[in-house]
């Protein structure tokens, strides 16, 4: 159940009229990075987690209500930006406060290319954000991702807040109105606070890696093949041990004579210290642990209802 407020999360303001910076707004209203997006991303992945993370469910939901409540903040600065263009510029010539685009031929021609960099603005909508991003291109429900497995979709929420939070960064660089400023350092911070809100839900699922139920094969699962032509490079991620398994990387510098050799890689050595045996013993014993965690949350029999008032 949703219950409208109308007085916004936060105070937006705008010091003028800014056609060009509404356009570039867009992408936070109706772009693939935007409130929008996040809102629906978080909103259906909730589902799959209601009645077997009844608490992540809750935090899904409350940070998609948070997110439509800043889709709500940036149509209403864009709104601000476009002041004087809606309604009949003749009309209001004396008082609208985009008239002075329309004297002398630079203003004029800066008015025309303006309206053709983003016609949805100056004759589609009347004046009122739409959702589509800079471009014009519409928003298309393929930015949203939700695969019913709450840790991949943890981790895809992470990286969502990640380029919604740099897409706020870049923007800000494009206005010098402080108001329009404070505006987008407050919704950057919450993507910020997002962030770590998702983080820290998919550190209380144990165990996280790797998503799903199937354990990765241990005959390939540490090993580093160098496929870039130059210069070797060295790190964490091609040396020493791996992040989430502590497997000792096996660095592959000449890939194609290792394939050849191996018969591609049927042949191959495994490095690893893991076993199959310990592999199927965990595939078994997860596999088990998430069919009861779906039939707990599912009633024995007769109805089942979403809600318990």
């Amino acid at each position: 159940m949703f219950y409208h407020v109308k007085e916004l999360q936060f105070n937006a303001r705008v010091s003028k009229p800014d056609p060009a910076f509404a356009t570039l707004l867009l992408e936070q209203f109706g772009g693939a990075n935007g409130e929008l997006k996040a809102a629906l991303q978080y909103f259906t992945q909730a589902f799959a987690a209601k009645k077997i993370h009844p608490d992540k469910y809750d935090l899904l939901m409350d940070i998609a209500t948070e997110e439509f409540s800043h889709l709500e903040i940036v149509g209403a600065t864009i709104q601000m930006l476009l002041k004087g263009i809606h309604g009949s510029l003749k009309d209001a010539a004396d008082e609208s406060e985009i008239m002075p685009l329309m004297q002398g031929t630079a203003s004029k021609e800066e008015f025309i290319h303006q309206a053709m960099v983003n016609p949805q603005f100056f004759n589609l909508s009347g004046g009122g954000p739409t959702l589509t991003d800079t471009n014009g291109n519409p928003w298309t429900s393929a930015y949203v991702t939700a695969n019913g497995d709450l840790t991949a979709d943890l981790r895809s929420n992470i990286a969502a807040e990640s380029r919604a939070k740099i897409v706020y960064e870049y923007l800000l660089q494009h206005t010098s109105d402080p108001h329009v400023k404070d505006t987008l350092r407050f919704l950057m911070t919450r993507e910020v606070a997002h962030f770590q809100m998702f983080q820290a839900a998919l550190e209380t699922i144990k165990p996280n890696f790797p998503p799903g139920v199937l354990q990765s094969d241990p005959r390939y699962s540490n090993q580093y093949f160098n496929l870039s032509n130059g210069e070797d490079v060295r790190g964490p991620w091609n040396e020493g041990k791996s992040p989430e398994l502590g497997e000792t990387w096996e660095y592959i510098s000449d890939p194609i004579e290792h394939v050849k050799k191996t018969k591609g890689l049927k042949d191959a050595k495994q490095t690893s210290s893991r076993t199959q045996k310990e592999v199927d013993k965990k595939n078994k014993e997860l596999s088990k642990k998430k069919v009861k965690e779906i039939e707990k949350a599912l009633p024995d029999k007769g109805e089942m209802q979403w809600s318990n008032y």
